[in-house]
């Protein structure tokens, strides 16, 4: 099984190592992949150096699985080379989310529509990702006609960028800087580009990627998303209403059942989920659940989750682990 991390140099790809060694994935020969700016350099796996290759010679090597972190036009080029050399490329951009013929894949929710015939299968949107996982059990059991969220992403999600930029402004420090406005104690109601609709690319991306996960293109679904200056995980406040009614005790059950999902809610002692304790875990964490007393049928959510492992990494791994389990690598 010879797999190859493309991006392996950014925040994304390291965490993506990282998952690969810790979950013991059954790899043979690792390839550590980059664009020309970072061939040569070193990587860390399992304790040993790698050196960082080019995407040609990566393809070259034929490898079983190609697992992308490395923006969306690198994704668009070299995913079909990869693909068309015998590779399975899972893609964490947004090259190919909305792509009708690619599959956009949460594990939990929806890993059985992968065939042996999709070779380049894309990772959700993290906002998405860590929304979907408790909804989809609520949305089978009560049906959501609409969600309403509000984000508080990461600035990880931006890139190492963006963590500089806050180190150095918090440093009283001069840098490069990866946002038009200061980061630290400010928050942006920005994440990524602004559209013609007045949304931002993000904020698409949770309405359209949500509808594609859960296969019901009647959920509405409207969003803000907002860059805080935190780097545990993202955090999102979501409103959902549903076409049936619901006991709220039935919801804790739901989701305390979910495969992946924590339930954290015990505000007599203040227990709510909360970035900080969420870093460096896989799991999505809900808590501050409860009934919304302004509309009928509505519930309120606190969602957080590391938005660089089931976000972004974790997801993609779980990808390569159903398939490999299936016989679809």
């Amino acid at each position: 099984m010879k797999v190859a991390v493309v991006g392996a140099t950014g925040l994304v790809g390291g965490v993506m190592m990282e998952v690969l060694e810790e979950r013991n994935f059954p790899l043979t020969t690792l390839y550590a992949v980059a664009s020309e700016k970072s061939v040569g350099k070193e990587v860390i796996f399992k304790g040993e150096k790698h050196i960082v290759i080019g995407m040609q010679t990566a393809v070259d090597n034929k490898p079983d699985l190609a697992i992308f972190s490395a923006g969306g036009g690198t994704s668009l080029e070299w995913a079909p080379k990869f693909a068309e050399a015998g590779s399975v490329v899972i893609d964490n951009s947004s090259a190919w989310r909305m792509d009708p013929t690619k599959r956009l894949v949460v594990p939990e929710i929806n890993a059985a529509v992968i065939g042996p015939d999709d070779r380049i299968i894309a990772n959700p949107n993290c906002s998405t990702i860590q929304m979907v996982l408790p909804l989809a059990p609520l949305h089978r059991a009560y049906k959501i006609k609409r969600v309403v969220v509000s984000t508080y992403q990461s600035v990880t999600g931006t890139g190492v960028k963006a963590v500089r930029q806050m180190q150095d402004e918090r440093a009283g420090a001069e840098g490069e800087k990866a946002y038009p406005h200061p980061i630290d104690r400010n928050c942006l109601p920005h994440c990524d580009v602004f559209l013609d609709n007045a949304y931002t690319k993000e904020e698409m991306k949770m309405v359209n990627e949500t509808r594609k996960i859960l296969d019901d293109d009647s959920i509405m679904v409207t969003a803000t998303t907002v860059r805080v200056p935190v780097v545990g995980g993202h955090s999102e406040s979501v409103n959902l209403e549903f076409e049936k009614d619901y006991k709220i005790d039935d919801i804790f059950t739901l989701l305390s059942e979910t495969p992946g999902v924590v339930v954290q809610d015990d505000v007599a002692n203040n227990v709510y989920p909360m970035p900080r304790y969420a870093e460096g875990k896989d799991e999505v964490f809900v808590g501050r659940i409860r009934r919304d007393e302004s509309r009928e049928k509505c519930l309120n959510l606190w969602i957080v989750a590391d938005n660089l492992r089931k976000g972004a990494a974790t997801n993609a791994i779980q990808i390569a682990e159903y398939m490999v389990g299936k016989k679809l690598v």
